[in-house]
């Protein structure tokens, strides 16, 4: 019975997507239809041929996967959807693999290995199940690796079905830096959502202008966690781009909240977030970085047991350069150091953060400083800190779950305004 579409996504070349269509010879009696999606532009030209399945060929919309198969696969008329990636094609061991899914089961994933990782990726999907539910977009992940992944996260595991034969191989594995700490990131989608209590509570405030490129990804972070925030509260400082649009999307999710106000800058944007703010700590996340899957599990594991002196807990910040091409590349991590006074935060050599405030030490500061440096538009994270350390003390920790996004459209990047006049005006 011919009733798998399957769809091989973004083949390199025209020799390794050959290889995988010959490899679907071993499910013939299944394989009704096969489609390549291919980015638009793409630098690589595949040249589809005929094989023994009837063949279609369609380009990704705007660069966009998860709204090409949002999209595409509405109008499928087969019972399953088979997904395979670059590099990969189906071995003999497909043969002994039960391709049906019953009842309630609506995905098989298989593993996906490399050196010490395994990730479970889809393979085997019901299409009704797929018509059901939306993938992400490009925009609201950090970056297209991760939309299959990320999507798998969200679904009821009692739904999945987890093969651990290995009948799939792969042509070459791409062992560079940067497709490293891509494989890294998607690992944690994995983590289970852990059920332990008695931890601090913990809520995230964005404050975004202009960055409707960047904060969808920002804010789905805070979503894909596997111990999510009690609270996201996100104020628009004024954007005159299409922002307030596209974060309006995130109303139905009961956690979050936007607020909407006139530009003034981050500081007071910030304050205006503060009566809200319900949970013990509190996260800032500028709108165009994005945490790691486990990030709160991992804060709050380090808040636990926290001193009552500690009105800030801090860690690393992992690097990503934004490209022309629209992806992002992996720099490195720059680890943080003790700052335990008004001169160590000063000589700081870049922004000290991620930053978890105590929501007392917050409030018992009357918020963020505004300065008269740029009417506190600018540095507002140095000074709520130059504040808090008369009073309290700032905890470091060697961990790593925020990630920044180098760009040309970055506030700090676009004025490069004068350091040694910020200071002049700090207590």
């Amino acid at each position: 019975m011919k009733n798998i579409h399957v769809l091989l996504l973004n083949y390199s070349n025209s020799t390794i997507l050959n290889k995988a269509l010959n490899s679907l010879d071993f499910i013939h009696q299944r394989v009704r239809n096969i489609t390549v999606l291919e980015e638009k532009n793409s630098p690589s030209k595949l040249d589809i041929f005929s094989v023994n399945q009837e063949n279609k060929y369609v380009t990704f919309l705007q660069n966009d996967l998860g709204e090409t198969l949002s999209n595409y696969i509405v109008k499928s008329p087969d019972e399953y959807i088979l997904f395979l990636y670059n590099q990969e094609y189906l071995n003999p061991n497909i043969k002994d693999i039960n391709l049906q899914l019953y009842n309630h089961q609506y995905v098989m994933t298989y593993p996906y290995t490399f050196r010490d990782k395994v990730i479970q990726r889809p393979f085997l999907v019901k299409t009704s199940f797929l018509k059901q539910t939306d993938f992400f977009l490009n925009y609201q992940v950090p970056f297209k690796e991760a939309i299959l992944s990320a999507w798998l996260s969200t679904l009821d595991k009692s739904h999945i079905v987890n093969e651990k034969e290995y009948f799939i191989s792969q042509t070459i594995k791409d062992g560079a830096t940067n497709n490293l700490q891509k494989l890294n990131f998607i690992e944690k989608y994995q983590f289970d959502l852990e059920k332990r209590k008695n931890t601090p509570s913990l809520s995230v405030v964005i404050s975004n202008y202009n960055m409707v490129q960047y904060v969808n990804t920002a804010i789905s972070s805070c979503l894909l966690q596997s111990k999510p925030p009690e609270q996201i509260l996100v104020i628009d400082d004024g954007s005159t781009d299409s922002s307030c649009k596209e974060m309006d999307k995130w109303g139905v999710i009961p956690t979050f909240k936007l607020f909407k106000k006139e530009n003034r800058g981050k500081a007071k944007s910030l304050n205006d977030l503060l009566p809200y703010i319900e949970t013990d700590f509190v996260i800032e996340l500028d709108a165009d970085d994005w945490f790691d899957p486990d990030a709160f599990s991992i804060i709050k594991n380090h808040l636990k047991g926290i001193s009552g002196n500690v009105a800030v807990l801090y860690g690393n910040l992992r690097i990503w350069k934004q490209t022309s091409l629209g992806t992002v590349k992996y720099k490195g991590i720059k680890k943080g150091r003790i700052v335990s006074n008004k001169s160590e935060l000063l000589s700081y050599p870049f922004p000290l953060g991620p930053r978890i405030y105590r929501t007392s030490s917050l409030k018992q500061n009357n918020g963020f400083p505004i300065t008269k440096f740029e009417n506190g538009r600018m540095y507002e994270d140095v000074s709520i800190l130059n504040e808090l350390l008369k009073e309290s003390r700032l905890l470091y920790k060697d961990f790593t779950v925020y990630n920044v996004r180098e760009h040309e459209l970055s506030i700090t990047k676009k004025n490069q305004l004068n350091w040694n006049d910020f200071i002049k005006y700090l207590d």
